[in-house]
């Protein structure tokens, strides 16, 4: 093939994709053509004369995994789909598919989503006659994923006294006995939930050094990884283990922006990509910078460079952009959270009519999904079609996981929570004490339920109801041998009465869940006709009803809402990580909103936040909009706010003046922003005490008197007018000469000021 892809690059960029040896890091800038770099250099790999079979890919969505192939096929061709290119769980479930015997699971194991996992823990939280409200199942969930990402297994959460101390401080002391039932409730059903999918793999190389970790270390030559900078700690240590070969790591590629390392409460660490070069420096280690930006005009570029200087952990570069100046940075301030939905949609209107643009052009984001009602209220009332990001998920109804279900069972009968959900759907006179008898004697046995509906000596109707159950999903589990995934998956949907028993509801809300069933099915016949390589890596297409259910279990939330219609996009900025658009706003720029409450308290989280306004302002091509209120209903209350840092740590030179706030009794004047947000910066260059939360100490009561000179961690610098109050409670006021209103009232137990000299 032509070489004439190299000649697309910049020098930069050519130089990432043509240092194919050795451990690269390339540290990719907001729009500044990482995924062109990836897919240039495997395409290059392969240009090379290595094998596509031994180049592994990892990226974090489908969708990634997708484009990245179609890239890379426009210059190698066919080659492209025998690259190993998809999702961290996606490839690791292959890998498992075929070694799973090898840690004591079966190949064709169930995957457990959210909806599953929750279901199995409540129902050992019941079994165990714990208060469902203290042992809430989410923070359950997220306690045990936390320590399956960390390689804490049951018994070392057991044995640590400081998981152990938080759990009793927490007031859920049988934490450590949940994760041990649920670990083996897992193990007995055949499933593995996502993190089982990166903790099982671990264990399975762990395990195995010679048959397995090594028969991967040679198959896989060359290691890429996208988004590094969400990686977390098993992740990473899963990819270390596959780059080392005979004592030292090989090709790894890793390409990410610390600047973008958004998802620490999903578990990923910013640490990885920091450490990186000292993880890989003896092997030559060589980085790479792309920090040349195609996607935002200057204005959007430079304000994102410095409000990320902020922020203290990060790799050194400086985004550039030669699409011009642009527009300046528009800022909405609003008197209410109303007035901010209303303006808002008016500047949407606006630029819709000056500058051209279609309503897919325009996205909405914000930090909390709560915040889209009003848009959505003033979106309805404008007629401007739009779409929320974030709804219940397709495959999260009903009716579409009935179905699943029974396509679940069918693969793998040991699937309890498939074997739960439809034993006695549509009725067949197996009711809830029937199913929680065979669910005892199993647990009496250490038996998989289905093993169990034989063995209850129910008699009577229901266990000749039991009996035609399993006739039923033996025939299916033998029909799906031989069967496409669409043409088993028709079948069952009518021979097991669940297309008869929605046609029976002739309700609109009925009518809406057999299309949905249908809609399910159209998929699952798209998929058998699709001829995309199903198996990595082979010449070979997988149409079985296994392979749709692993393709369908490791949907991510961007590929569900991929669209091609013209509507406003609204979502949080979690979501909108990797999307762009002409014209974005940036919504809810209040201090304990964006920055969250939540991330007041710890440096190392309130960075994560600056890092996530730098990901949001930096989705914009042409426009963007940030906009705040100074009250804001929550919690049934309204509640004055106070602009975010964020908005302060821009320069004032990006920044256009703020339209003239109109608010319910009058007009004020056109006021720079500067001015606006005066109580944290003036006007951006003026001197002003630099609070660094890492060395910031809160001094001890009694030194805080009448006159002192003292810093608060958001207020700034104050000195100390009164105080009042009893010994044990003194109330302070103190003038903090950078706030609009200076005079604040303060009780001193929870201040946490620190004085300083004069």
């Amino acid at each position: 093939m032509s070489k004439n892809y190299l000649q697309e690059l910049n020098p930069v960029q050519r130089q990432a994709v043509t240092t194919t040896d050795g451990p690269v890091l390339v540290v990719a800038g907001p729009g500044s053509g990482k995924t062109r770099v990836l897919t240039y250099r495997i395409a290059h790999i392969i240009e090379q004369g290595v094998p596509p079979w031994e180049i592994l890919a990892l990226t974090f969505t489908n969708k990634a995994a997708r484009e990245m192939k179609e890239r890379i096929a426009k210059v190698v061709g066919e080659r492209a789909n025998q690259v190993w290119a998809g999702t961290f769980h996606a490839i690791f479930a292959r890998i498992l598919r075929v070694e799973a015997s090898k840690i004591g699971y079966p190949s064709n194991f169930t995957i457990y989503d959210t909806e599953d996992t929750k279901s199995v823990l409540s129902a050992i939280i019941k079994e165990l006659n714990l208060d469902k409200n203290v042992y809430n199942v989410n923070a359950i969930r997220g306690r045990i994923s936390s320590a399956k990402s960390n390689l804490i297994t049951p018994k070392l959460y057991a044995d640590n006294a400081e998981l152990m101390e938080q759990d009793r401080l927490a007031k859920r002391g049988m934490t450590a006995q949940i994760y041990e039932k649920y670990t083996a409730r897992c193990k007995r059903s055949g499933a593995m939930d996502f993190d089982d999918l990166l903790y099982r793999l671990y264990e399975l190389l762990q395990k195995n050094p010679d048959n397995v970790l090594d028969k991967y270390r040679q198959k896989f030559k060359y290691i890429l990884v996208d988004e590094f900078q969400d990686t977390n700690y098993l992740q990473y240590a899963i990819v270390k283990k596959l780059v080392q070969y005979n004592g030292s790591p090989r090709n790894i590629c890793v390409v990410g922006d610390d600047a973008q390392s958004i998802y620490a409460f999903r578990g990923a660490t910013i640490q990885n990509i920091l450490d990186f070069e000292n993880d890989f420096k003896p092997y030559g280690f060589q980085v790479f910078k792309l920090e040349q930006n195609y996607r935002s005009t200057e204005h959007i570029v430079q304000a994102a460079n410095e409000v990320i200087t902020y922020n203290k952990k990060q790799i050194q570069k400086k985004i550039w952009s030669d699409k011009g100046v642009g527009q300046k940075i528009k800022v909405i301030k609003a008197v209410n959270d109303n007035e901010e939905g209303k303006r808002v949609v008016d500047t949407i209107v606006e630029q819709k009519n000056r500058f051209h643009l279609s309503n897919s052009d325009i996205a909405i984001l914000y930090r909390t999904n709560a915040q889209s009602r009003i848009f959505e209220e003033y979106l309805r009332r404008y007629n401007v079609p739009y779409r929320v990001y974030g709804g219940l998920s397709f495959y999260q109804r009903k009716e579409v996981k009935d179905l699943i279900a029974y396509l679940r069972l069918t693969i793998n009968q040991l699937d309890e929570e498939a074997l739960r959900r439809i034993i006695n759907y549509p009725k067949r006179a197996i009711g809830n004490s029937t199913v929680e008898k065979i669910s005892a004697l199993a647990g009496q046995m250490n038996l998989p339920m289905w093993q169990c509906l034989g063995q209850a000596n129910l008699g009577g109707r229901t266990q000749n109801a039991i009996n035609d159950f399993v006739a039923m999903i033996q025939d299916f589990a033998a029909k799906a041998q031989t069967n496409n995934a669409y043409d088993i998956a028709a079948y069952i949907a009518k021979r097991s009465g669940l297309l008869d028993e929605l046609k029976n509801d002739t309700t609109i809300e009925g009518a809406g869940r057999l299309e949905n069933v249908n809609a399910l099915l159209d998929g699952i016949q798209a998929f058998v006709e699709d001829d995309v390589i199903a198996v990595a890596g082979t010449d070979q297409a997988d149409n079985s009803l296994a392979a749709y259910l692993q393709n369908i279990a490791l949907i991510t939330d961007l590929d569900q809402n991929e669209t091609t219609a013209d509507f406003v996009t609204l979502m949080s900025v979690h979501s909108a990580k990797g999307l762009e658009f002409r014209s974005v706003f940036v919504a809810g720029l209040e201090e304990n909103l964006f920055p969250s409450f939540l991330s007041m308290d710890a440096p190392e989280q309130l960075d994560e936040e600056r890092r996530l306004f730098y990901v949001a302002i930096t989705r914009a091509e042409e426009y963007l909009t940030l906009s705040y209120a100074t009250s804001r209903y929550r919690y049934g209350q309204l509640r004055s706010g106070e602009p975010s840092r964020f908005l302060a740590e821009i320069p004032h030179q990006h920044v256009e003046s703020t339209a003239a706030v109109r608010s319910l009794s009058k007009v004020q004047e056109e006021t720079p922003v500067a001015k606006v947000m005066g109580h944290f910066k003036r006007a951006m260059n003026e001197p002003t005490i630099r609070i660094d939360p890492a060395t910031f100490k809160p001094s001890p009561l009694e030194e805080i008197k009448v006159g002192a000179a003292v810093l608060h961690l958001k207020f700034g610098a104050g000195k100390v007018l009164s105080m009042e109050g009893n010994k044990d409670n003194p109330v302070a006021t103190i003038h903090f000469k950078d706030l609009d209103e200076p005079k604040k009232r303060i009780m001193l137990k929870y201040a946490k000021l620190q004085v300083v000299e004069v």
